[in-house]
């Protein structure tokens, strides 16, 4: 019996089907389950890791992280995290008890890490001012912690995350440039601002301006009658006219400011939180297109 010839094409589909009975396809990875502390932090974690990571953020936008209390919910989130990221220099003073709760195994990774910290006056003793992000340049080494972590638990990513982190790197440096051009164009002595509460110390540090604030390190810190006073003596002795509200800040106090010297309420600042999608700061670069103008407006008003 002579049997029929194998076409070509049967021949083709019969070398795929032991090739993949051979080698069958490997599986594609589930992306890693990132988790940010809060939304200024998880947005540059959203920029850096784009579509390669599964990101939650446990105080999303306009939320106040200073006195954000965990629920049974947040910890089972972090029981199932590959990475949580947080701030560190002690913003998170919740955090080891819902680490604990959790039983976590995720690597805990702070992204200011390498950041040359202030120090701030809060209740008397001398503490870390968490608040670095305010300065772009520590804003670089935040970028620069998430890729290498990110990186580092995923490897096959790397080269999605370098991309990902140099683009946002050069947003930031152009950022910084504007900046420092938008307050320069200042005089010196009417770079002065009163906010709610001491957010802003690296910005003024690194921008050259002096923030002024009835508050201390925590949002929910309330300002003795002393603290007004004198605060309000200094601004009416250095006719200072830019007062601000920050986006998840308390207004009784700067109202009371307002209403004592005559100085006229600004727009609203974001300092330690994002706002919604679709809002005036959504991202961390819209929090300082924000600001910056504000700010510089405000200032034009001290005499």
């Amino acid at each position: 019996m002579i049997l029929p010839e194998t076409t070509p094409m049967k021949r083709l589909f019969g070398v795929l089907a032991l090739l993949l009975a051979l080698f069958p396809a490997p599986a594609f990875a589930a992306p890693l389950k990132v988790v940010a502390t809060f939304s200024v932090l998880g947005d540059m974690v959203r920029q850096v890791g784009g579509d390669r990571i599964d990101l939650t953020v446990l105080v999303g936008p306009d939320g106040d992280a200073h006195t954000f209390e965990p629920s049974p919910a947040d910890a089972r989130l972090l029981a199932s995290a590959d990475l949580l990221f947080l701030n560190g220099l002690g913003f998170e003073p919740w955090l080891a008890k819902l680490a604990a709760a959790s039983g976590t195994q995720a690597r805990f990774v702070a992204a200011s890490d390498g950041v040359e910290p202030l120090s701030m006056n809060e209740g008397g003793a001398t503490v870390p001012d968490p608040h670095a992000w305010q300065d772009l340049a520590n804003g670089a080494i935040y970028v620069r912690n998430i890729e290498a972590a990110l990186a580092s638990a995923a490897p096959a990513d790397a080269k999605a995350f370098h991309e990902n982190a140099a683009h946002l790197l050069r947003e930031l440096a152009d950022l910084d440039k504007w900046t420092r051009a938008e307050i320069a164009a200042l005089p010196e002595p009417s770079r002065k601002i009163i906010t709610t509460h001491n957010a802003f110390g690296y910005f003024g540090a690194a921008y050259g301006i002096a923030f002024l604030a009835p508050e201390g390190l925590s949002t929910d810190a309330e300002p003795s009658a002393r603290t007004l006073a004198r605060l309000i003596d200094q601004i009416k002795r250095e006719h200072i006219r830019a007062l601000f509200i920050e986006n998840m800040s308390d207004p009784r106090f700067i109202r009371m400011i307002s209403a004592e010297t005559g100085a006229s309420l600004g727009g609203k600042l974001y300092s330690d939180a994002l706002s919604k999608p679709g809002g005036a700061a959504p991202t961390y670069q819209a929090m300082f297109r924000n600001n910056v103008p504000q700010l510089v407006a405000a200032m034009r008003q001290n005499r």
